[in-house]
């Protein structure tokens, strides 16, 4: 069936909206921009859930391909060794790699890519290059206050990867996975002082992003304060009949 629909997909033009057909958007080829913690992840997993898509998260791209030991994956571990940022053209391949599989869905979430303008031209050419048409980039917009009070207080399974929230979703039995009974434990990057500098970041290199997208019409802008099924509710409502969110 998902190879019929893709037959039956129109291309359209990246300041178009998206084509629907059935309650459903054909090709949901999307960027995710937002800063950490704003719920992009949740959103993602959410979407492939339902739709199929590939969820592509460039950080866990990277770690995955370093970990495999992958031609890129060596590449990029050279420079991480040195405390150096792996160069955009190595993330390039890696990310064209992973769109690669798509082929076997209805599309892509790119998560955490591109945060700068010249990374943002750099997936332009390579979606020109691989004939992909942009169905819309989604922009998380969340407080400082949200992205803390989520973050801080969020735990990892050190075993399977679990995710819980000491406040909103507590394991059963406190430091300890429900799943597998792993160690949970807080990730450097959620630690305070490193959120906000990531949070700083973010806001410095992201602006042009938000009026380059604009500029094309394919920016959606989102209230990610709020809960995840509602966030969710309006991302749905704007891929099956492109109606204004947030």
């Amino acid at each position: 069936m998902k190879a019929l629909l893709r037959k039956l997909v129109v291309k359209i033009s990246l300041d178009s909206k998206p084509f629907f057909m059935g309650g459903l958007t054909l090709d949901l080829n999307l960027i995710f921009l937002g800063p950490p913690g704003s719920g992009k992840g949740s959103q993602a997993l959410l979407l492939k859930r339902d739709y199929g898509i590939l969820h592509i998260s460039t950080g866990d791209m990277l770690r995955e391909a370093v970990a495999k030991g992958t031609p890129l994956g060596k590449k990029a571990k050279d420079y991480m060794d040195r405390g150096l940022l792996v160069p955009d053209d190595i993330m390039i391949e890696m990310i064209e790699e992973k769109l690669l599989q798509s082929s076997l869905s209805v599309g892509f979430v790119l998560d955490g890519f591109p945060r700068t303008l010249p990374q943002a031209e750099a997936i332009d050419n390579l979606f020109k290059k691989m004939n992909v048409k942009l169905t819309a980039v989604f922009l998380f917009n969340a407080s400082k206050d949200v992205i803390l009070d989520r973050l801080v207080n969020r735990r990892v399974c050190r075993n399977c990867g679990a995710l819980y929230h000491l406040k909103y979703s507590p394991p059963k039995v406190n430091g300890k996975c429900d799943f597998c009974g792993g160690e949970l434990y807080q990730r450097d990057d959620d630690k305070e002082e490193t959120i906000l500098r990531r949070i700083k970041v973010y806001e410095e290199q992201t602006a042009s992003l938000i009026d380059y997208y604009r500029a094309k019409g394919v920016l959606v802008e989102l209230d990610a304060n709020r809960s995840v099924d509602e966030v969710y509710m309006d991302i749905k409502r704007w891929l099956e009949t492109g109606s204004h969110v947030g």
